[in-house]
């Protein structure tokens, strides 16, 4: 048996025929999503993800504003920004692109961000109704493995998910998500003992720790759905996720790709978060 393969490219681009279809509708109103990505210092991955971020803004009729600030900015600098874009009718969503330079108090910026405008979804208000289940904007890369999850047409009631990974980033929010829809949740983490053994039980398997091919088929339950959220450079240049790829699809069920998986799907739900956001702060929703 070979895994069906889950291509989050496919999936972010039906969600996106949606979003453009909305936004379309938005403008006959005199509304258009405004999103502002303020990018501090040049770190060569962050270039990569803002300027594909305002590549998709623009292409679905957003209005998209870039900060591109030098690496030597102020913390007070960056909020008094902040502050500004919290104050501008024109922008819906605010996101501040992480890592900063480490003078820069993430979690500082974080919280200087209007919770109506957060659609990273990592501002404390966010992330506490994420946790008892009001509701909020959702952080992107969880949102998007929830929604590749049932795009393969399981229903997640009742079946068991493990969650490989415990960060505040992906792990601890995808797992309360995945609780959201009733699923049983077990977390593993560098600490966790018989890690295979507990992995093996799963119906669902997602993977978000930063080590390359870590997951092979022994970790996996035969007919399993394997979502891969690592994204790694090997020494040859050539990218690789936490899953060992090759190994896993002969075991799995469905099996996401590196590249071309999870990774579509943060920008697409960064999308849906700007315009939810834009909806919510002028009634329409």
């Amino acid at each position: 048996m070979t895994a069906a393969i889950i291509s989050g490219k496919l999936v972010s681009e039906e969600i996106r025929v949606d979003i453009a279809k909305q936004v379309e509708g938005l403008a006959v109103r005199g509304v258009k999503p405004g999103l502002a990505v303020v990018l501090v210092g040049e770190d060569p991955g962050s270039q990569v993800y803002v300027n594909s971020k305002e590549k998709t803004c623009l292409s679905l009729g957003f209005h998209s504003v870039v900060h591109r600030l030098s690496a030597s900015t102020s913390q007070e600098e960056l909020l008094t920004l902040v502050e500004e874009l919290n104050r501008a009718d024109e922008i819906d969503g605010i996101l501040v692109q992480l890592p900063l330079p480490k003078h820069i108090n993430e979690k500082a910026v974080i919280d200087a961000i209007a919770v109506e405008k957060d659609v990273d979804g990592f501002h404390p208000v966010n992330v506490g109704n994420l946790v008892i289940g009001d509701d909020s904007l959702l952080p992107c890369t969880p949102a998007g493995v929830i929604e590749l999850i049932k795009r393969t047409g399981l229903d997640l009631a009742g079946k068991h998910a493990v969650v490989i990974g415990r960060s505040n980033i992906v792990g601890k929010p995808v797992s309360l998500l995945l609780q959201r829809e009733n699923a049983t949740v077990t977390m593993c983490h560098s600490r966790t003992q018989n890690m295979p053994e507990l992995c093996r039980q799963a119906d669902v398997l997602v993977v978000a720790i930063g080590r390359a091919n870590f997951v092979d088929a022994s970790y996996v339950k035969p007919g399993a759905v394997v979502i891969d959220v690592g994204m790694n450079r090997l020494e040859n240049g050539k990218l690789a996720g936490d899953v060992d790829y090759e190994s896993v699809k002969e075991a799995a069920g469905y099996i996401t790709p590196v590249p071309g998986g999870v990774g579509p799907m943060t920008i697409t739900m960064l999308m849906v978060n700007t315009l939810t956001a834009a909806k919510r702060r002028r009634g329409l929703e």
